[in-house]
């Protein structure tokens, strides 16, 4: 989320990120889409339990403690993915109890990118979600409507405004006219847009290579990141002579460099450190 987190949440952050990569690894759409759904109810219970959100931020109280409080509070209502990542995130540290609910709500939006992604929709969904928030920030009468406690009307004109849109943009739209969280409609958009990005940067791949890479190659390589990744990925390939030879690979800040520029370099550093 855009919002500001401290030093043991952003780490948090990146562990629980990890921890969704791994479970939308091969899934389908529908799945992702569902737990998606899930990570969203989650959110909502902490967000209105502040009693909830200390237990599990507690750094006093051991995991197993947290996993059977958990499990409790949820397994009738989320399977096995969402409890699973909910245990995990539980057991890691944070600088304060809201946080929680902002990396939590993350990972629910960027599991339905996920799940916008694997049916090919992601460009859309961004597209639709950009407009989406012009429509409503620019309307007083869509303003006023949105930000009512009406949930059920809210749920009617959200399908009427995105009619013809993509599902998970609708899902997506839905969650957030339903939890403005004190936000304001520009503010709460825009921390949506920011997971989205965060997602699209998980499964592009940018491909430096020293000289052009025929189709073939291009197809191999998708095939076998795509193999890595567990769901399609977009590869932008720069050429760059500083390579040599090789191929360095960056998902968003993963790198993984097989030149063989980096190869003489780290060659280069270890001798001067054996000196």
């Amino acid at each position: 989320m855009r919002a500001h987190l401290g030093g043991s949440s952003r780490q948090s952050l990146v562990a629980a990120r990890a921890s969704l990569d791994a479970a939308v690894k091969g899934v389908d759409a529908q799945a992702a889409s569902a737990l998606s759904a899930e990570l969203f109810f989650v959110t909502e219970v902490l967000d209105s339990h502040i009693a909830v959100r200390r237990a599990l931020t507690d750094s006093s109280r051991d995991a197993a403690s947290k996993q059977v409080f958990l499990s409790e509070l949820f397994s009738s209502r989320i399977g096995a993915l969402a409890l699973g990542i909910a245990t995990e995130i539980s057991a890691m540290r944070w600088s304060a109890p809201k946080d929680l609910v902002h990396v939590i709500e993350q990972l629910a939006i960027e599991a339905e990118a996920s799940a916008a992604n694997i049916a090919g929709e992601l460009d859309r969904v961004e597209d639709e979600i950009f407009t989406a928030s012009r429509a409503i920030a620019g309307s007083a009468e869509l303003r006023k409507a949105l930000t009512s406690d009406a949930k059920l009307a809210k749920a009617t004109l959200v399908r009427e405004i995105l009619k013809g849109a993509s599902d998970s943009t609708v899902k997506l739209v839905s969650h957030l006219v339903n939890t403005w969280r004190g936000r304001s409609i520009e503010s709460a958009f825009a921390d949506y847009a920011h997971s989205l990005a965060a997602r699209r940067n998980r499964v592009i791949a940018l491909v430096r290579v020293a000289a052009p890479m025929n189709s073939s190659q291009s197809e191999r390589l998708a095939a076998s990141l795509n193999r890595q990744v567990g769901q399609p990925v977009r590869i932008n390939i720069e050429i760059d002579p500083a390579v040599i030879g090789g191929v360095s690979i960056k998902f968003a800040d993963e790198l993984v460099d097989g030149t063989v520029s980096n190869r003489l370099a780290g060659a280069a550093r270890a001798v001067v450190g054996s000196k």
